[in-house]
This record gives C-alpha cells, structure tokens and sequence, in this order.
C-alpha cells in the first residue's frame, strides 16, 4: 500500500472516529443538561456536530477528501478501493460511539429503542443526503475553499428542518442503533434510513453533474 494510500485512511479512521463521538457525546451531554427539553437538547446537538464537521473537513480534506460517510465515498465514485475506506469509516465511526458511552460513564453497547421510521422520515434523510451530497458537489467545482463550511452549515440546517434531524449518513445510521442516547436509532429503523440516503445521494449527484458539469481533463 502507497503512504498516501495509507494516511488517506487512516484520515477517514480518526475523522469517522471524532465526528461519531462527537455527535453521540454531544447527544447525551444536551440530553442530560436540557432537563427534558428537547429543543435545548438538539440546539446542542447540532452546534457541537456542525462546528467538528468544518474542523475535520478543513483539517483532513486534503488527506482524504474528508468523506466520513459510504454514502459519499461510493455515489462520488472517487477512490477505486472503496471497500477499505469504508471499512475504516464504519470501524471509526464505532470506536467513536464506545469512545463516547465510555466518556459518559454508560454501557459500551446498547441497542437503540428510539423510534425513527416511516414515510415523513425516510423523505427527510432523502433531502438531507441529498442537500449533503448536492452542496460537495457544487461546492467544489464553484467554491472549493469554502466546502468545510458549507457542508457544515448544510448540516446544521438539516438538523432543524428535516423530519429525520439529517442523519445522511449510513455508517452513522447503523452506529447510532448502538446507542440508546438522545442520537439513537433503532435497529429495525436503520434499513429504512439507509435506503433512503444512498437514493438522496445518487439523485444528487446527478442533478449536480447536470446542473454545473465537472470541467474536462485536458
């Protein structure tokens, strides 16, 4: 394996790894300081994943392109050896989620029992996978610097105006149906989910390629 080859997943690892204990731990500090507010509880939760989204994208884009998702690293069709970059986005995003339960003083494995299922939800994870993928496409052909902050500011958005809080991501998906936090799915959900993100995706991705086409190589 090439060096780079090598850092590029080692990158997708440690983002994967940060940005799911980040999303979870952030979940179960809102939940235990919002008092049984959910609002205060996902106002929380998004600032906390927004801002580590620009800061892991800033720092290890130019290492991997900073997927952190399948959805991403296969509809995108960047990167041939597909299979060990999301291997390491599932093995990190599942440290990440043990990393947070053991932050937190919880069970290193729990199975989720909240309820995310059904039609309004399976649109809202298509739109926030679709607006996910629309905007790194976009982003990157019109304005390339400014991608850690648009796909950050895309997910804050989605987390308020999506039925589902924009998951639009299938590693985390399943993560999340192992932790019974405030960010929890549960398992017999996550297909639903999953489903709908990668069809959000692939739309997107198209759209995109028609809407503003990929330059030529000379």
């Amino acid at each position: 394996m090439k060096v780079a080859d090598s850092r590029a997943l080692a990158a997708e690892f440690i983002g994967s790894l940060i940005l799911f204990a980040t999303v979870v731990g952030s979940g179960i500090m809102a939940e235990r300081l919002a008092g049984g507010n959910v609002a205060v509880a996902l106002l929380g939760n998004t600032a906390a994943t927004g801002a580590v989204l620009y800061v892991l994208i800033t720092l290890l884009g130019p290492v991997s392109g900073a997927h952190f998702n399948p959805a991403v690293t296969l509809t995108l069709g960047a990167r041939t050896d597909w299979l060990p970059f999301v291997a390491m986005q599932l093995t990190g995003g599942l440290t990440g989620v043990l990393i947070a339960h053991a932050m937190f003083d919880m069970p290193l494995i729990e199975t989720s029992t909240h309820i995310r299922t059904g039609a309004g939800q399976w649109i809202g994870e298509f739109v926030a996978t679709f607006g996910l993928l629309f905007t790194i496409v976009v982003g990157s052909r019109q304005r390339p610097d400014a991608v850690p902050a648009l796909v950050a500011l895309w997910i804050v958005a989605g987390y308020w105006f999506t039925s589902s809080t924009s998951f639009a991501n299938p590693a985390i998906t399943l993560a999340r149906a192992l932790t019974d936090s405030f960010a929890g799915i549960r398992p017999i959900d996550v297909p639903g989910f999953v489903i709908a993100q990668f069809a959000g995706a692939w739309v997107a991705v198209r759209v995109a390629n028609w809407l503003v086409p990929p330059v030529p190589t000379p």
